[in-house]
């Protein structure tokens, strides 16, 4: 993870919200137990943060792998002498 996420400075972030939105995130806040609306805010937009992360990350590896797949497909390499020795072998094993 990114050494700035384990940071043990604090920094500030501010938001201005509309008195609505303040009254359903501290109810939320109320009945999910957390302390404090801000414990609820970072632990909720941290879990989401890490969420998307994830996501992200499940995306580029797939597409990743999808890529090496399909040129392993269309640009095969030639078999190594083993390979081609087992079989020569296999068929031979057939024929008898």
């Amino acid at each position: 993870m990114d050494s700035q996420m384990h940071s043990k400075e604090n920094s500030r972030f501010d938001a201005r919200i509309s008195k609505e939105l303040k009254e359903i995130m501290e109810r939320a806040a109320q009945l999910g137990g957390y302390r404090s609306l801000t414990d609820f805010v970072m632990s909720t937009a941290q879990n989401k943060a890490k969420e998307i992360i994830n996501e992200h990350d499940r995306i580029i590896s797939s597409l990743r792998d999808s890529e090496i797949f399909f040129n392993a497909i269309l640009n095969p390499t030639r078999p190594n002498e083993k390979l081609t020795q087992a079989a020569v072998d296999y068929k031979a094993s057939l024929s008898e």
